[in-house]
C-alpha cells in the first residue's frame, strides 16, 4: 500500500510539473482576430485565431484587412492593426507580486497599448522597441505606428 501511495504522489508531482512548465510557456491569449492573423512559431504559422495561446518569442503578423487583440495575463491588451508585425520578444511575470518584464518589438503596422499589472509594478520593465526607437510604458496607455 505505501508504495502504491508514494507512486501516485510521484505520478502526482511529475504531472503538476509537467502542467505548470506548460502554463509557464502561456503568456497571453488571442481575444479577438479580423481577417488574416498568423503567428509565427518556432518555424511554424499557425492561424490567429481567438483563444490561440501565446508564448514568448511569437512573432503576431496581420494582412492588409487584418487586426488582432491580444490580452497578456498581466492584463496587458495589446491591439494591432494591418500590415504589422509585432515580435513578444520576452515576458515573465510573478502573479503573486505583479513584478515580472515585458519587452516587445513593433517591426511594422500599428499598436496600441494599455499597460497591465508588470508596467504598473515598475513602469520600466515593460518596453516596445521599433526599428527606430525604445517605448517605455510609463503611463497606462499608449499608441505607435511603424511604416
Amino acid at each position: 500500500m505505501t508504495r502504491r501511495l508514494a507512486r501516485i504522489a510521484l505520478a502526482t508531482a511529475v504531472t503538476a510539473g509537467l502542467y505548470a512548465s506548460a502554463l509557464a510557456a502561456d503568456i497571453g491569449q488571442i481575444k479577438v482576430s479580423r481577417g488574416e492573423v498568423n503567428i509565427e512559431r518556432a518555424g511554424a504559422t499557425l492561424p490567429g485565431t481567438v483563444g490561440l495561446r501565446l508564448q514568448a518569442a511569437d512573432i503576431l503578423r496581420t494582412g492588409a484587412n487584418g487586426s488582432a487583440g491580444i490580452t497578456m495575463n498581466d492584463d496587458s491588451l495589446l491591439s494591432a492593426g494591418p500590415n504589422s508585425v509585432l515580435v513578444l520578444e520576452h515576458y515573465a511575470l510573478d502573479p503573486a507580486t505583479s513584478q515580472g518584464r515585458f519587452d516587445a518589438a513593433l517591426n511594422k503596422g500599428t499598436l496600441v497599448v494599455v499597460s497591465g499589472r508588470i508596467a504598473k509594478q515598475a513602469p520600466d520593465a515593460m518596453t516596445v522597441r521599433t526599428p527606430t526607437a525604445v517605448l517605455g510604458a510609463r503611463g497606462t496607455e499608449f499608441a505607435v505606428s511603424v511604416d
